[in-house]
């Protein structure tokens, strides 16, 4: 009897034990976790910076040497065709012109002497008062003068065109890009002196890794500004470069801008994004993902429930810290990001915090 009353006594105790368990777990707090929404971006390889230029652009310099004397132009300033932008010191050139005019005048005057010297000795000749020989050299003499005159008259427009190159003028409209070099400086034939562009027509430059989505020409883009991106206009690729940077590793890509607004100034920084099917995807932080029998999953938060549930996922291409979900989300679902080796499926969750992507 003693016996009896001893295992009843154990059964009550540990049925208080069981029962005192489950009202703890009843009673256990909703666990603070921190979660993202799910929400399609662009995917790696699909969006580059770069800058807005003009699609033609000319670097002006002389075709001689000389000391800049002055430039009437600065950057940012228009300019139409023929406009004068620098001038070099032309005294050399001057006296090279001036030379050349007095060698001109020479050859012409030696050039008549011999055409009056062989037109009488051939009245002589018909007249048999001179020698055959002696109109021959006369001949030969005016022949010599007219080549005089012929290399005369090319080394003056040779020198009246070097004279010419000292004054830089610009060779279509448009506005200053660039300046190389000041008043003062000497510069080489061929060195830069003034840049200018046509600011009607702009390209979006952009620098692509080579291991980025392979870029073609025609491809289309949609470029906005950095500094607004509510800015946006949209192009086509029409240049590719060939090869790869050596040091940068980076193929440099022209699209052409359609009707770019007054807004995208040249020198602008953008993003241009490329257009297309499948170029976008849902990124979650590589901490969301939980490997459950060597499968990806990630818990998502039923915010009416107030709890969580395990999704099986496929991802993709990793971009820093962030994987492409390719299935098993859609848009607008909220992903646990920390703690999710230590969840349950259903557990009671309270939302602490959102970070976006």
């Amino acid at each position: 009897m003693r016996r009896f009353f001893v295992m009843s006594a154990v059964l009550i105790a540990a049925t208080a034990l069981a029962g005192c368990k489950q009202e703890e777990e009843a009673a256990a707090p909703p666990r603070p976790v921190l979660y993202t929404v799910a929400t399609p971006v662009a995917l790696p390889g699909t969006r580059f910076a770069g800058t807005v230029q003009a699609k033609v652009q000319a670097a002006l310099g002389s075709r001689v040497a000389g000391r800049l004397v002055s430039r009437s132009v600065h950057v940012g300033d228009l300019v139409a065709k023929g406009d004068e932008l620098a001038v070099l010191d032309a005294t050399a050139y001057e006296l090279a012109v001036r030379s050349a005019r007095a060698e001109l005048s020479s050859a012409e005057a030696t050039l008549a002497s011999a055409v009056a010297a062989d037109e009488r000795q051939r009245t002589l000749l018909q007249s048999n008062a001179a020698a055959r020989a002696a109109v021959e050299s006369a001949e030969q003499s005016r022949a010599a003068a007219e080549a005089g005159l012929t290399r005369a008259r090319t080394a003056l427009k040779k020198a009246e065109e070097q004279l010419s190159y000292t004054r830089i003028q610009a060779e279509f409209d448009g506005v200053v890009v660039a300046t190389g070099a000041e008043v003062g400086q000497t510069v080489s034939p061929g060195e830069a002196i003034v840049t200018i562009a046509r600011p009607d027509e702009r390209d979006a430059v952009v620098d692509i890794p080579e291991t980025a989505v392979a870029i073609a020409v025609g491809s289309r883009f949609r470029v906005s500004l950095q500094i607004n991106p509510a800015i946006t206009v949209n192009g086509a690729v029409r240049e590719v470069a060939p090869s790869a940077d050596a040091v940068t590793r980076t193929r440099r890509v022209k699209i052409a801008l359609e009707n770019p607004p007054d807004t995208v100034r040249l020198g602008t920084t953008i993003t241009a994004e490329l257009e297309g099917p499948d170029l976008t995807a849902i990124m979650v932080p590589e901490t969301a993902i939980l490997l459950k029998d060597g499968k990806p999953h990630v818990w998502i938060v039923d915010m009416q429930k107030g709890e969580v549930r395990l999704a099986p996922v496929e991802t993709g291409a990793g971009a820093g810290r962030y994987l492409s979900v390719s299935s098993g989300l859609k848009e607008g679902d909220r992903v646990v990001t920390a703690g999710v080796n230590s969840l349950e499926d259903g557990q009671k969750v309270k939302i602490e915090d959102e970070a976006n992507l």
